[in-house]
């Protein structure tokens, strides 16, 4: 007779094998029980294909008032832990279809490892974009050895004719979604995450639709230690899993976002099982602003030198946020689990979070158009050790005295503290000063 320990039982429970006669990929599904026995042959299958990435503390624990641990899944070669997954997947198909090849139709992280580790594998690997993708992202997908043919204006024109292909060439038709085993390759990062750091209260993991990840890795937590809190985070924007778990199955008709800054954070529910799983072993999911996920990006960036997009700092985001005033003074660890920010990007993020953050500040004020009006302003402005961004004056379009000039200042401060100090004491010596509030 076989014993079951009580998080097996809870594993069965939350994955009853599912019929989905309408499945979204043409790929076989899996939909078995996910037993923890499944995830740590995963982990047996892949460790020679992906990185043990680290699990470090973080130097942001102090302004946080807890020990942060991040579990860098950005390091990995493709910049995302969807690795784990798909290169389980490629290696769980059959040599026949390995021989075949298998084809994609986004720019995704998913996409970008199907690129990556069927080449690796020596499987003959398509991806279709459309012709809407940026440049970088099809010059990076065929750099990782796939064959990248543009098709159509929209994601959905990609997909029909990559299953066209699929249907006509023999191709595996591959596509993210909540299979036994594109789970348990997910859930070794939990396994990980256990090994490296020990007497962990709680690990915080992106949610949203694609909840693969947390699903997995709450699979592989629970069974080694179920005292420990699982927690997701998705955004409020888009709260895709909240409202899949109070309706008990994925909600139809998602509002999603096309633009890159979200990525996967607002990509659909794609599975039952996943979901099931998460009502079962997650312990909470918050929500969190797109300001709360920019000011996330900027901290991880300074404190970690490491740069993130939106998927890999909604983590992070929780605790920016204050939604998770429990986990004051407790072990806990973060998965910064995607790094795929292009650069143009990059920079919007950046410049709109240093507002966010009251780093930049702007403000306006009017002078009497003699001379060293202004040098009196730049004064100040030394003497509270600001760095001015930029300047400017107005002459012809201002509605108040004739000889009056408006001065326009856009300056950089340390912190909040440094910037209320400045409001101040422009106020002090200016008190009909203009401030602009974010």
């Amino acid at each position: 007779m076989k014993i079951v320990s009580h998080n097996e039982e809870l594993l069965r429970d939350a994955l009853d094998p599912v019929t989905q006669p309408n499945s979204r990929s043409s790929q076989p599904t899996y939909n078995k029980l996910i037993r923890f026995e499944d995830i740590s042959a995963a982990a047996f299958k892949i460790q020679s294909g992906v990185q043990k990435t680290p699990c470090m503390y973080s130097r942001l624990s102090k302004q946080y008032g807890m020990d942060i641990y991040l579990k860098k899944e950005f390091l990995q070669y493709t910049g995302s832990v969807k690795e784990r997954g798909v290169l389980y997947l490629l290696t769980s198909l059959q040599q026949e279809q390995q021989r075949k090849g298998v084809i994609v139709a986004s720019d995704s992280n998913f996409s970008m490892a199907v690129a990556y580790h069927a080449s690796e594998l020596r499987i003959p690997v398509f991806v279709i974009m459309s012709t809407s993708t940026s440049p970088a992202r099809v010059k990076m997908c065929r750099e990782y050895g796939a064959m990248v043919i543009s098709y159509g204006t929209s994601a959905k024109d990609s997909q029909i004719h990559a299953r066209r292909l699929a249907q006509e060439n023999g191709y595996l038709y591959l596509e993210e979604e909540d299979s036994a085993i594109y789970l348990s390759g997910l859930g070794t990062m939990g396994l990980e995450i256990h090994e490296q750091v020990p007497k962990l209260d709680a690990v915080i993991f992106p949610a949203g639709g694609h909840c693969g990840l947390l699903a997995g890795s709450a699979a592989a937590l629970k069974h080694l230690n179920p005292h420990i809190a699982v927690i997701g985070v998705e955004s409020e924007s888009f709260p895709v899993l909240q409202q899949s778990l109070k309706i008990g199955h994925p909600i139809e008709d998602q509002a999603c976002s096309n633009h890159q800054f979200y990525g996967d954070v607002s990509g659909p529910c794609f599975g039952t099982n996943s979901l099931q799983l998460t009502g079962k072993l997650v312990d909470k999911v918050v929500t969190v602003r797109e300001e709360d996920i920019l000011i996330s990006m900027l901290r991880l960036l300074e404190y970690e030198r490491a740069t993130v997009d939106a998927e890999g700092a909604i983590g992070l985001a929780a605790l920016v946020a204050g939604k998770l005033p429990e986990l004051k003074s407790k072990r806990v660890a973060i998965t910064v689990c995607s790094g795929n920010l292009e650069l143009p990007l990059m920079r919007q993020c950046i410049d709109r979070a240093l507002p966010l953050d009251n780093r930049v500040c702007k403000f306006s004020l009017l002078l009497s158009d003699c001379p060293g009006n202004i040098s009196k302003l730049l004064e100040i402005l030394t003497r509270e050790e600001v760095r001015v961004l930029d300047i400017k004056q107005e002459h012809m379009f201002v509605i108040s005295d004739l000889f009056t000039i408006e001065v326009t200042c856009i300056i950089e401060t340390r912190d909040k503290i440094h910037t209320a100090q400045l409001r101040n004491a422009l106020l002090e010596r200016y008190p009909t000063m203009m401030w602009t509030e974010r």
